[in-house]
């Protein structure tokens, strides 16, 4: 079978199990009652379930075994295979992690500590940040940093797309978009078992808009975006920053740029406020937005829009073919929603 077709079985594989199983997963989560209730911070108005990344986690799971049993994973050098491992065991670790608070609720303090356990098991694995790069364009060696730097940026991730969860098909969206733009990346840095991870879960979340997507049937909850977080995190270090170039470095961090701004503001005003920083309020670009008029479903393309826009300048870094035009075509389309939602907010 031609290499080439894996991450499409991949793709298709997750999103079929995701489409199919979601209906389940609802009428369960109705039938024990693991409801998301509306409250005055959030913007739904009638119960919904909350179980939604159990689909996203079977389908994603259930795509890379397929996709093993069909050989597409190959066979892989020693420290390649431990990242794949490390990949794999974490994010269910994570989904785990995610799944408990939201059956038990689990206190701010036990998430981050089970959080930091787990992604410093995948450092151990393999899963690590083991240099940056410089203004200048050079490379510095982490040494003992790679263990505090990779567990920031894992958890960090983990956390980020969990705070961008909060309109209809926010999360799963902007996920969707980062995912596929890693797979291409990965594609064409022959970056094979990161190019079919994300294939996976690329094909997982959009899968999931078809239930997601406002007006919303299913959350995804903490366990979905617990496990999109540590997987999207996770694939960028062993795809990208793995290869050792400046340019390879920063794509991780622009592809997932709009979750990352987003929660380092979201952070910065908190503190300035006096606040902890892990107290949840009304302060994301979401939030922003429909304070100034735009409605649910424009803010949420809106979103889509930043992340396609930064998506496409990855591409453009990374020496995409037609990396550049993919780049001009999503500036041109953020210009035109950017115009939209100025003069919708003029209006209101």
């Amino acid at each position: 079978m031609p290499a080439q077709i894996y991450p499409l079985i991949a793709f298709l594989a997750a999103a079929v199990v995701v489409l199919w199983t979601t209906p389940d997963v609802k009428n369960i989560g109705i039938k024990s009652g693991h409801l998301d209730q509306p409250d005055s911070r959030k913007v739904h108005q009638r119960p919904i379930v909350r179980l939604g990344g159990i689909s996203i986690f079977a389908g994603t799971i259930t795509s890379l075994l397929i996709v093993w049993w069909l050989g597409g994973f190959g066979v892989q050098p020693p420290d390649k295979e431990w990242q794949i491992w490390g990949v794999t065991l974490g994010s269910i670790g994570f989904f785990l992690i995610g799944l408990a608070d939201d059956l038990l609720s689990l206190s701010p303090i036990a998430r981050l500590v089970m959080q930091a356990i787990v992604a410093a098991g995948a450092w151990k694995a393999g899963v690590s940040i083991d240099f940056l790069s410089l203004p200048t364009g050079g490379l510095i060696h982490l040494d003992w940093l790679s263990l505090p730097i990779t567990v920031i940026w894992l958890v960090g991730m983990v956390n980020a797309i969990n705070w961008i969860d909060g309109l209809d098909g926010l999360a799963a969206g902007v996920s969707g978009i980062a995912a596929m733009v890693m797979l291409v990346v990965a594609l064409f840095m022959q970056q094979s078992p990161a190019a079919l991870i994300a294939a996976a879960l690329a094909g997982a979340t959009l899968g999931f808009l078809r239930y997601n997507f406002n007006p919303a049937q299913i959350f995804m909850g903490d366990g979905g975006s617990y496990f999109i977080g540590f997987t999207l995190a996770s694939v960028g270090v062993i795809g990208l920053v793995k290869t050792a170039a400046v340019t390879a470095v920063l794509l991780p961090y622009l592809i997932l740029a709009v979750p990352i701004v987003d929660m380092s503001a979201v952070i910065l005003a908190r503190l300035r406020r006096g606040k902890s920083p892990f107290v949840a309020d009304k302060s994301h670009l979401h939030h922003r937005l429909l304070r100034a008029g735009l409605s649910h479903r424009r803010t949420v393309l809106f979103i889509y829009s930043l992340t396609l826009w930064v998506g496409s300048l990855a591409l453009a870094v990374a020496g995409v073919p037609s990396g550049v035009a993919y780049a001009f075509a999503a500036s041109s389309l953020l210009s035109y929603t950017s115009w939209r939602v100025w003069k919708q907010s003029r209006q209101s």
